[in-house]
């Protein structure tokens, strides 16, 4: 398994509190770089006001600090584009009771 993919599955267990829900699924994850020593992730939250900014970057820089050879994990948060439930997998889609 590449780093990447790897470090795609460790998103997967950083789940959106309010929402019990993972970031790669809810769609919160606009670009993943995995270039050691280095990570590099860019996401986005549902809403610009969210209480769980703070603690929502600070569970991807821990998810993915796990990383072979990563020493160094950058997140930045954007709000452009803004999320919309477009966004959502299908497998959130479901879990909502969307689908």
């Amino acid at each position: 398994m590449t780093l990447e993919e790897q470090a795609w599955n460790l998103l997967r267990t950083v789940y959106d509190p309010e929402l019990g829900l993972d970031v790669v699924n809810l769609g919160l994850i606009y670009e993943l770089r995995v270039e050691p020593p280095r990570a590099y992730v860019l996401m986005t939250l549902t809403t610009p006001g969210c209480p769980l900014h703070d603690s929502m970057g600070e569970a991807v820089r821990r998810a993915l600090s796990g990383l072979p050879g990563v020493e160094e994990v950058a997140v930045e948060l954007t709000f452009d584009p803004p999320w919309t439930p477009a966004r959502l997998s299908p497998e959130a889609r479901r879990l909502l009771g969307w689908a």
